[in-house]
């Protein structure tokens, strides 16, 4: 094997390796986005949450004009319970989110210092080759920095790549 043939097996591996790369982070990121959004119902709130149907199954059971004061009794045990409740999510929302977002930041600097490091290990060569009447009016565009392109096929930079690759992510996370 050459070192020609080398360079063009690297050269034609770089495009998907790039596009993998940028799939992952973008999937990580929607992940815990979702995970922030939707964090799962604790036995305790579960518990708070029957305990509160209970009492006002029992305080609707009580219609009587006898029994009003006990009803009302077992509506203010609901609405203390209520507050307790939202209490306690307010807390736990509280603490999922800083914990998310935590995760979140980090995710954050690793892709930007990854995209970097992209952007300098492709900077004067190109991602890939593709068919210029492929890319007939934006073939200009795609070829930003790579000099040198062939008659029949444009050059594709990193910076344009990576562009392309981060919108075709976010739109296949956001179907998925």
């Amino acid at each position: 094997m050459g070192e020609g043939e080398i360079l063009e097996q690297t050269r034609s591996l770089a495009a998907p390796f790039v596009f993998f790369i940028v799939f992952v982070f973008q999937f990580a990121t929607k992940r815990l986005q979702d995970l922030k959004r939707g964090a799962s119902k604790t036995d305790k709130e579960m518990q708070l949450r029957g305990e509160i149907k209970q009492l006002l199954k029992e305080a609707a059971s009580y219609s009587q004009p006898s029994t009003f004061a006990q009803a009302a009794k077992l509506r203010r045990m609901a609405a203390a319970k209520e507050k307790e409740l939202a209490n306690y999510q307010a807390h736990l929302t509280q603490e999922v989110k800083q914990s998310y977002d935590l995760y979140l930041k980090v995710l954050f600097i690793a892709k930007v210092f990854v995209h970097i490091v992209l952007v300098f290990w492709f900077w004067s060569s190109p991602v890939a080759s593709v068919s210029q009447h492929l890319v007939q009016p934006f073939g200009r565009l795609l070829s930003w920095k790579i000099w040198g392109s062939s008659s029949n096929y444009v050059q594709v930079g990193i910076i344009p790549w990576l562009v392309l690759c981060s919108r075709v992510c976010k739109f296949a996370c956001r179907i998925a």
